[in-house]
């Protein structure tokens, strides 16, 4: 956990799906740093584990669905009843419902990614940037590297991601002017509860990591300080930028790595 290099102390912060992997980290980071953290997400329980050792003077748990309009509202009414401003966003919750020939995806499955990745975003924009105009905030996506090419078998996951990274862009054109900056991260392949499966299969990781310069997976610890950085006053002149935490698999052209 970085502790104590970024300039966030007493900002407050909302996380959306902060209770399990790289929003958890992101949440936990936020907080020993000195920021008041607002954790939201659907599930309480790994909400309330994830800031635990945090008092109610710097932390809020809000249960909540992204892809429901009204319960972004609440979680916004929760945290300025609380605290009484909203200085960053991160807006990091996500899902990914499986893959395969697009003919084939359900309706269900469609609905659900593009609930949470693309309106979810919409929402959380929509409710939170009036208080970050009030505040000259700034509002961080957590993004993917897969909103910036194609992916085999992921159109789907790909176009909530494309969409993620084409607001992010424009919205920072739009509110830049009024003092609020809006940024993305995009991580590759990284360890956590969505892709737990894949990183205990040797055979079905060794795709992955064979595209990844550093030669291993990303961790949500890897993620976490990009966000801060972005977030923090030390970035106050970048914005409309999304910052790949990929240990380089980006760089690559393509091509399979040969010894």
């Amino acid at each position: 956990m970085t502790t104590n290099t970024y300039a966030v102390a007493d900002k407050v912060v909302v996380v959306t799906g902060a209770g399990t992997g790289i929003g958890r980290a992101i949440a936990r980071a936020f907080l020993s740093n000195g920021a008041k953290v607002v954790a939201t997400g659907r599930r309480r329980e790994p909400l309330d584990e994830a800031v635990a050792d945090a008092g109610d003077d710097r932390a809020l748990v809000v249960t909540a669905d992204v892809a429901q309009r009204a319960d972004v509202d609440a979680l916004v009414a929760a945290t300025l009843e609380r605290f009484g401003r909203i200085d960053i966003v991160v807006s990091n919750a996500g899902v990914h419902d499986g893959g395969g020939d697009i003919t084939e995806m359900s309706d269900d499955s469609w609905a659900l990614m593009r609930g949470v990745n693309i309106d979810g975003f919409v929402h959380v924009a929509q409710a939170t940037l009036p208080e970050l105009v009030k505040t000259g905030g700034n509002l961080v996506a957590v993004s993917s590297v897969s909103g910036i090419a194609g992916d085999w078998g992921q159109a789907a996951y790909n176009a909530t991601k494309h969409a993620v990274n084409g607001f992010v862009e424009s919205l920072a054109l739009d509110y830049g002017g009024r003092g609020v900056r809006i940024n993305a991260v995009g991580p590759a392949f990284t360890l956590t509860e969505m892709t737990e499966g894949m990183g205990r299969d040797e055979k079905a990781l060794a795709p992955f990591v064979n595209r990844i310069a550093m030669g291993r997976p990303g961790e949500p610890d890897d993620v976490a300080p990009a966000v801060l950085f972005l977030a923090s006053d030390d970035a106050r002149y970048i914005t409309g930028t999304m910052l790949t935490v990929d240990g380089g698999t980006s760089a690559s052209t393509g091509q399979p790595h040969v010894e």
